[in-house]
């Protein structure tokens, strides 16, 4: 089953406002995207506001299998 698309939509923001988000983003190793939407979740967070984390896929390289001690 797969995870429904991300909603996309245009988003205005100041200049310097990016500028600050994308600095953020860089030192947290994200893409700007990714720190729009982490800071959106802790400032929800912070005003009490739950928001449910959606399935979406783990990307990279699947976890390689535990060792059992049969194996060892």
């Amino acid at each position: 089953m797969s995870a429904p698309p991300k909603k996309a939509f245009p988003l205005r923001l100041d200049p310097a406002l990016y500028a600050a988000v994308e600095r953020a983003a860089t030192a947290d190793l994200r893409s700007v995207n990714a720190e729009m939407e982490c800071l959106m979740r802790e400032a929800l967070a912070k005003r009490g506001i739950k928001v449910a984390q959606s399935d979406t896929p783990k990307r990279g390289r699947p976890a390689r299998p535990k060792e059992t001690d049969d194996e060892q």
